[in-house]
């Protein structure tokens, strides 16, 4: 098996519904910037591969062609929020088999305003049986992902005696971090009673600023060999030493934190740490799916950064930001950068290649040698990717 090698990153500044560049333009920006970054000729790319959840068949091509067009193999990305990080695992599977030498991943999404909803009303749903879950529990009507995370919150909180006041911290130590980063959407600061005095938009404790924004955006990554590295020369790589996708099992049923895939992400990290003989306590810096900031505390717990039922304690003792155990979304997450579904993972992608080449600016995490990205799709998938510094 070679070695994997993420040669070249971009990605654009996300942006609110209706202020976007078209899908096609973010996109091939994007791939250009990445492309231009490794110093290769689009002529080597063996292999592509673009994600995005809403549009129609071969849009990943449309925007591919407007930055060139070699006529390689393509394959489009569907796996709702984790699709970016599947765009990723193809190309990195295809270059670490040994099938190619370089291959390109992508992703982008160009969103509509308000709360995800279904554009196929006229058939099943595969979120059927996530619902029924909900139901027999009673928890209260809402769009699909508001509803799973809230009820995930409000049942961690009843579980392990937690209170809104964790979440709410989460959130201002997000938004902390965003003032640091020039692709930050959001970058005002805001306090913990702030959160808190937000409107409230599920049950009686989910505040609108514990949930990340619709955005449009992209990202990309070239993903090569060691030997086409060397063969090329380039220097400023950084290996991905470990990557896993997991998908749902019966267990995802049992309660409403399992049905968020806490157990596809408690697999996935197993496995990435078998394969790269790295330990989850070897990582600096994280950067992980926190769509609700209660999903970032469940994170914290499904990915082992802190015992079950210890968040309460990781949070207060600042062991998710710099001076603690672990710099959680240095890049300010999806809570702050904005979470466009398709772009997402290579966006994360992006972040943490620069935290290992020491380029991050003022949000480096001092001497950072190990990064860890979760990214996290109902349905569901869960992608967990180890890189380290070469």
């Amino acid at each position: 098996m070679s070695k994997a090698i993420v040669a070249g990153v971009d990605m654009v500044k996300f942006a609110k519904p209706g202020q976007s560049e078209p899908y096609r333009v973010m996109a091939s920006t994007a791939i250009k910037g990445a492309v231009k970054e490794a110093g290769i000729d689009p002529k080597l790319i063996e292999q592509a591969f673009g994600g995005y959840v809403y549009g129609d068949s071969c849009c990943g091509q449309h925007a591919l062609y407007d930055a060139f067009q070699v006529g390689m193999p393509f394959v489009n990305v569907n796996n709702n929020c984790s699709t970016g990080s599947s765009a990723l695992f193809l190309a990195r599977q295809a270059v670490q088999s040994g099938a190619v030498e370089c291959a390109l991943a992508f992703g982008f999404e160009e969103m509509q305003p308000g709360a995800l909803g279904s554009h196929w009303d006229d058939r099943e749903s595969p979120f059927d049986g996530f619902l029924k879950v909900l139901d027999d529990k009673g928890y209260p009507d809402a769009p699909l992902a508001l509803r799973c995370f809230g009820a995930a919150g409000h049942y961690y909180m009843e579980k392990y005696g937690a209170t809104s006041d964790l979440f709410a911290k989460v959130s201002v130590k997000t938004r902390n971090h965003a003032l640091n980063n020039p692709y930050s959407l959001l970058n005002t600061p805001l306090t913990e009673q702030e959160v808190l005095d937000a409107k409230v938009v599920y049950m009686d404790y989910l505040t609108r600023f514990m949930c990340c924004p619709p955005t449009c955006g992209a990202g990309a990554a070239v993903i090569v060999s060691e030997a086409f590295a060397k063969k090329h020369g380039i220097s400023n790589g950084v290996e991905i030493v470990g990557q896993a996708m997991t998908t749902d099992t019966p267990d995802t049923w049992v309660d409403p934190i399992a049905l968020v895939g806490a157990g596809m992400t408690q697999r996935a990290i197993a496995s990435v740490t078998e394969q790269a003989g790295i330990g989850v306590e070897e990582v600096d810096v994280v950067e992980l799916h926190d769509c609700f900031t209660t999903n970032e505390v469940i994170t914290y717990e499904g990915l082992g950064l802190c015992g079950e039922g210890e968040a309460t304690k990781f949070v207060a003792d600042g062991d998710n930001t710099y001076g603690g155990k672990f710099v959680v979304n240095p890049s300010g997450g999806l809570m702050s950068k904005g979470h466009p579904l398709g772009a997402t993972g290579l966006a994360q992608c992006y972040e943490l290649v620069h935290q290992l080449r020491g380029t991050a600016d003022k949000r480096q995490v001092q001497g950072a040698k190990v990064a860890l990205q979760h990214n996290l799709g109902l349905g569901g998938a869960a992608v967990v990717t180890m890189y380290k510094a070469v």
